[in-house]
C-alpha cells in the first residue's frame, strides 16, 4: 500500500479535508464566540400589533429571561419559545433572530372570556384554560363562569356564543354554562335564574329547547308573583318551573300546575 502513489494520495488529500474543516469549525467557533455577538436585547412584540396589555418587562424578566442561555448564534430559539410561552398571560410565542446581537420575540396574548371550574383558572375565547391574576382579567368587568369536562372547553365557549344569540331573543344575556359530566348544559343569568337544557340528543336539541323557553318567557316574567329560579326544559311537551318558593309544571298548552 506504501508503494501505491495513488492510494497515498487520497490519504493525504482526506487527512488534509479533515484538518481543513477542524481549522474552518474552529475558526467559526471563534467567531461566534466573540463579545459583538453577545445578546444585548430582546425586542418584545404583539402579533396582531395591538398593545400588550398585561405582558410588561417586569413579568418577562422574572418569568423568561432568566431562563434564556448562549449568544447570537448559540441560543436555542425553542427554548427561548418556551421560556417566554412560560409567562402568564402568553398563549403563543414566536422567535427570530435579528443580526448582529438581538432576539425578536413576537406574542400572543389570552383575552379572557371567563373563569373556568373552581380553580381559580381562567379561559380564554379560544378555549384555552390558563392561570393568571384574576384581578386583571376583571379589569374591565365581571367575568362569566364556565364548567365542563377535560377537555370540553371549546366546545363550552362555542355553546357559550350560541346560547348569547338564541337567548336574546327574550332579552336574557347568559352569564355561566355548565356542562355535566353527562354533558347536560345548564345555562345561568345575571339575576340568578338557571335553565336545565339537558343533553344534546340532536343537532336541534338545544335549539329547539331554548325557541321554547324564550317563546314563554315574557309571558311568565309579567304574571308569575316571584322571580323564576330555574326552568327545567327537558321535558318533551312542557317545562317545570321554580318561582320564589313555588313550583310550577306547564305543558305544551301553557296550562299551570303550581305546588306550594
Amino acid at each position: 500500500m506504501w508503494q501505491d502513489a495513488r492510494t497515498l494520495n487520497g490519504i493525504a488529500s482526506a487527512l488534509f479535508a479533515l484538518v481543513l474543516l477542524a481549522l474552518v469549525g474552529a475558526g467559526l467557533w471563534w467567531v461566534a464566540q466573540r463579545p459583538m455577538f453577545t445578546l444585548r436585547a430582546i425586542r418584545v412584540e404583539s402579533m396582531d400589533q395591538a398593545e400588550l396589555r398585561h405582558v410588561n418587562a417586569l413579568t418577562i424578566r422574572g418569568s423568561a429571561l432568566a431562563k434564556i442561555r448562549g449568544n447570537f448564534f448559540t441560543a436555542n430559539l425553542e427554548s427561548v419559545r418556551q421560556a417566554f410561552e412560560s409567562v402568564p398571560w402568553v398563549r403563543r410565542a414566536t422567535v427570530r433572530r435579528d443580526w448582529p446581537n438581538k432576539l425578536i420575540v413576537t406574542l400572543e396574548e389570552h383575552e379572557p372570556l371567563g373563569t373556568w371550574g373552581d380553580e381559580g383558572r381562567l379561559l380564554s375565547v379560544k378555549g384555552d384554560v390558563f392561570t393568571a391574576n384574576m384581578a386583571e382579567a376583571e379589569e374591565d368587568g365581571a367575568l362569566a363562569e364556565f364548567g365542563g369536562p377535560s377537555g370540553s372547553e371549546k366546545e363550552v365557549v362555542n355553546k357559550f356564543a350560541e346560547f348569547r344569540t338564541w337567548f336574546a331573543k327574550a332579552q336574557l344575556e347568559p352569564t355561566s354554562v355548565f356542562l355535566s359530566g353527562r354533558y347536560a348544559w345548564t345555562v345561568k343569568f345575571k339575576d340568578g335564574m338557571s335553565v336545565e337544557l339537558g343533553t344534546e340528543q340532536s343537532s336541534t336539541t338545544l335549539k329547539d329547547r331554548v325557541d321554547r323557553f324564550t317563546s314563554i318567557y315574557p309571558q311568565m316574567a309579567a304574571h308569575l308573583q316571584g322571580p323564576i329560579e330555574s326552568a327545567d326544559m327537558r321535558y318533551p311537551n312542557g317545562l317545570a318551573l321554580k318561582v320564589a318558593g313555588l313550583t310550577a309544571g306547564l305543558d305544551s298548552q301553557h296550562k299551570k300546575t303550581v305546588k306550594k
